[in-house]
């Protein structure tokens, strides 16, 4: 088990915890920023907190681990190698749902571990649930990287993550940046704003 200034340090060390003026996909002001994405660029990094998530389902008989593209196609692929099982990723199709490609099947009764880098309202990992669920798995687990949730989130299943923040932030209106004259936010993230 990684201990919290371990993980602290891998996070500052690989660039994931960035400090400025955000916009984040939620519309809403931050002066923090966890890019997880980051933490991939090194294995020594990557490798090292994922095998401890995987440590935390180490006694859940996981058979295979699924993440959402993009943000958890290597996380899927460095947990599953620690917990010795299979790997894949969902993908969004034309209409922006979760769907699975590339020959990717999940067998009936298939024992799935969902993996996210950072959670913060759980949109992605629930959208992940549901698909993995319809199509007859059995979701025992979700686990991520960053849990920005500050515990308010129910996934029905254990959820456990190797780091957790509480980053503040604002509605446009309400930002101290913004009326401190710091500029236009940043956004760094990949999905579109709400």
């Amino acid at each position: 088990m990684l201990s919290k200034e371990r993980v602290t340090e891998i996070l500052k060390e690989s660039g994931v915890l960035l400090e400025g003026h955000f916009l984040l996909t939620s519309g809403r002001h931050s002066n923090r920023y966890l890019q997880c994405a980051k933490v991939f660029r090194n294995t020594k990094y990557s490798e090292e907190v994922c095998a401890d998530l995987a440590e935390k389902f180490q006694d859940s008989d996981v058979q295979l681990v699924i993440g959402p593209a993009m943000g958890a196609v290597q996380m899927a692929y460095e947990v599953s190698r620690s917990l010795k099982v299979e790997n894949f990723f969902t993908e969004r199709d034309e209409n922006g749902g979760m769907v699975l490609r590339r020959g990717f099947e999940i067998a009936q009764g298939q024992r799935v571990l969902v993996v996210e880098d950072v959670v913060t309202t759980g949109g992605s990992v629930k959208e992940v649930i549901e698909l993995v669920t319809s199509l007859g798995g059995v979701v025992i687990g979700v686990g991520s990287i960053v849990d920005r949730t500050g515990g308010n989130i129910d996934f029905g299943v254990p959820f456990k993550a190797v780091y957790s923040a509480d980053v503040e932030s604002w509605e446009a209106c309400d930002c101290p940046l913004c009326k401190d004259g710091a500029g236009a936010p940043i956004k760094p993230g990949s999905r579109k704003i709400k």
